[in-house]
């Protein structure tokens, strides 16, 4: 069995109950997540064979992190430990209109003090084929752009394909900084999840206010003919609780889209987009056709919204199931 590599930071997710706001809580919810690590569940959900690679520090918190990977089988042997703190994130559920809010609270974690890569290239790419990263991990410290771009370098040395999920989170770094790192990192990558915005913001595809997704994708291929895939969603907000989401894959030059879903009762919409990420690497491993990939990954992120947690918790069987059924009770 092929076996995918997944690397960053998995964090302490505390979230508040009942719709109350942060500083009016007084408890909090707690789930570990990070966007990596979601992937990695998802993958092994779907039966893969998946091993998660960060560092953590080495008391109760490490060891419940550790915990976690393994109960849904997720390998660990790549799992560090060391450093003094577990990265930590706030979510103030939003309700309505009013949006969800994240406070991070990450710096000097385990895995941002790294300064070196701490694993030997030739046992963390023995038998891997695909390395999954993404843009949050090097906007972490000073240190990890560079350190990313050894990483991928080493990768490819070893003939790992590179999935770049660019994931830009605003509260962690700048729009210049991120671009910079992505037209670096791109050269290596294989597949990338990227929207319009990326494609204007981080790769600097001119914008053409009339244009779909499609041209925009066609403009990064033509630039970086290496990233053989792109893929990503598109949502519409009505309020808190009520979005609508399609799928969008592109593919050797054709551009696909699942169904639109209407999702009018969200019970947490964190992870939904590694939940697709997932998805997406699993119709790739599977050597499914296009339509077929994106209309599995979007169904995938539909379900994430309907459970708590940054983790999507369902398997392929579950997708494939919801594609086909219109909510009956399954007896």
């Amino acid at each position: 069995m092929r076996k995918i590599l997944n690397i960053g930071e998995i964090m302490l997710r505390l979230s508040t109950r009942d719709s109350l706001r942060i500083e009016e809580s007084p408890c909090f919810e707690a789930h570990y997540g990070g966007g990596e690590a979601n992937v990695a569940i998802s993958l092994a959900n779907f039966g893969h064979q998946v091993s998660f690679a960060s560092k953590v520090p080495d008391n109760l918190l490490g060891q419940a992190v550790r915990k976690h990977l393994s109960r849904y089988q997720v390998d660990t042997s790549n799992l560090l430990f060391g450093g003094k703190r577990l990265g930590t994130y706030y979510l103030e559920m939003g309700t309505g209109l009013r949006a969800s809010n994240v406070v991070y609270d990450r710096s000097y974690s385990s895995f941002a003090q790294m300064k070196e890569l701490e694993w030997t290239a030739n046992e963390l790419f023995q038998d891997v084929s695909l390395l999954h990263i993404s843009g949050i991990t090097p906007a972490l410290s000073p240190q990890w752009p560079a350190l990313m771009i050894q990483l991928v370098k080493k990768a490819k040395e070893h003939n790992v394909l590179i999935n770049f999920d660019i994931n830009y989170r605003g509260k962690l770094w700048s729009i210049d900084e991120c671009g910079e790192f992505v037209r670096e990192i791109a050269p290596y990558i294989d597949y990338c999840s990227a929207a319009k915005l990326d494609a204007v913001n981080f790769f600097q595809i001119s914008e053409k206010p009339e244009a779909n997704l499609e041209y925009y994708y066609e403009e990064i291929s033509k630039v970086y003919p290496n990233i053989k895939i792109l893929y990503s969603t598109d949502r519409k907000i009505y309020d808190s609780q009520h979005n609508q989401l399609q799928g969008n894959i592109y593919v050797d030059g054709t551009f696909y889209q699942s169904k639109e879903y209407n999702i009018n009762q969200i019970i947490d919409r964190v992870g939904g987009g590694d939940a697709f990420a997932a998805g997406i690497l699993h119709g790739i491993f599977e050597e499914s056709n296009p339509q077929q990939t994106v209309d599995f990954a979007t169904a995938a992120s539909v379900l994430k919204h309907t459970v708590h947690g940054d983790y999507n918790q369902f398997t392929i069987q579950e997708v494939e199931t919801f594609l086909k059924s219109n909510g009956e009770i399954k007896r």
